[in-house]
């Protein structure tokens, strides 16, 4: 991949600096688009929180189910990429997955040919669009959520095609179709996260699809078949067994107290947006893929009221965390540490020696943005 245009001289910022170990109130050097130096000394959380006169520095948030967002939606040809990665940045959000929806194989390709030179060759301004999400057409017709009718029958060929004209990074299957699960393996040899989603599937179906190399859940509890104490089902599966899984935390899709029993049982949970082109736009209605969804009351829907994406942002994301009751630290790493860890970015979602200078500088009082740096670059402008 390309990198992001390279400041010249090595820049400080100063504030609290939350690091792998902690925070410690003290300088963080980028030099040549990477964290150079970290110096500080150690502090609690309550001591960041209660100091108004310093910022928080958090790594840059990690979304890996962006639709859309600014009027743009991942299935639209031209710059769309660019204008949805140039939303979330502005959020904080440092690196995407851009991700696709279950459509005619066609409408796919298409999608990924617009989207590979956006990950070939990322904006400034914009996020780093890191891969492709594929999401669907390989999931259960039964479970389609505000997916369109265009589920089909599994293929490697397929994937691997369209692996071939943008790199898929995590792929959403439904472990009950048939001829997935032989499927699962192949796509972790190509080096693909498969995520179990937009499923019916049994707990013991959905526990299979792991044994053969699953690792995540998309979306936890939405359009996926739901616990019962005698039918645990796939959420039942996730709760028992998964280290990793998305949650959208609008509080919308998922009860807080739905989202805190998830962070009991999951110790990487992380955050997505699973936002549309609707995301940063004024109430109206707007395109998910083929379908038309509205944006109202702070949600995304289609005409039968189904939630169909979200207008979520991961600054929001990090705030509603919050919250609900999260420390900041750990709050912080369900938006960007645990996806970073997910998709084995070592060098993303931390904020030490080393790393990619992705950061966010929040204000410690409100965790409102101050300012954003995507790959050692700030932006200019947060409005």
């Amino acid at each position: 991949m390309t990198p992001h245009p390279k400041p010249g001289p090595t820049q400080r910022l100063q504030g609290h600096i939350l690091t792998p170990a902690g925070f410690v109130c003290g300088t963080l050097d980028i030099a040549d688009g990477r964290i150079a130096h970290i110096a500080g000394a150690a502090v609690d959380e309550a001591t960041v929180r209660a100091d108004s006169a310093r910022p928080v520095l958090l790594p840059g948030f990690i979304d890996l189910h962006v639709h859309g967002g600014g009027g743009a939606d991942t299935m639209d040809a031209g710059d769309a990429a660019q204008t949805l990665a140039r939303l979330h940045a502005r959020h904080g959000t440092t690196a995407l997955l851009a991700t696709t929806m279950t459509a005619p194989l066609a409408d796919i390709e298409a999608a990924m040919r617009a989207l590979a030179p956006a990950i070939a060759q990322p904006g400034r301004g914009a996020a780093r669009v890191l891969g492709v999400h594929l999401e669907g057409p390989y999931i259960s017709p039964d479970k389609l959520g505000a997916q369109p009718a265009f589920a089909r029958a599994p293929s490697l060929a397929e994937v691997l095609a369209l692996h071939a004209i943008a790199p898929i990074r995590l792929v959403t299957v439904a472990p009950e179709v048939s001829g997935m699960l032989a499927l699962i393996p192949a796509l972790v040899e190509a080096g693909m996260r498969v995520q179990i989603g937009h499923t019916g599937a049994s707990y013991e179906q959905a526990v299979e699809a792991m044994q053969q190399g699953a690792t995540g859940y998309t979306h936890l509890f939405n359009a996926m078949s739901a616990l019962h104490h005698r039918a645990p089902g796939a959420a039942g599966a996730a709760l028992a067994h998964a280290q990793h899984a998305e949650i959208i935390p609008d509080l919308l899709h998922v009860h807080p107290g739905a989202i805190r029993a998830a962070l009991r049982a999951i110790p990487g949970l992380f955050c997505v947006s699973d936002a549309t082109s609707a995301t940063g736009m004024p109430d109206g209605d707007y395109r998910l893929g083929r379908q038309t969804v509205t944006k109202c009351l702070g949600g995304v829907r289609l005409a039968d009221g189904t939630l169909a994406g979200s207008t979520l942002t991961l600054d929001q994301a990090l705030r509603n965390l919050v919250g609900i009751g999260l420390t900041l630290a750990d709050a912080a790493a369900r938006v960007s540490t645990h996806a970073a860890t997910y998709l084995r970015l070592a060098d993303r979602g931390r904020l030490q020696r080393g790393a990619v200078a992705d950061i966010v500088v929040l204000d410690a009082a409100t965790l409102q943005l101050q300012q954003v740096w995507v790959e050692g670059v700030a932006l200019a402008d947060l409005a």
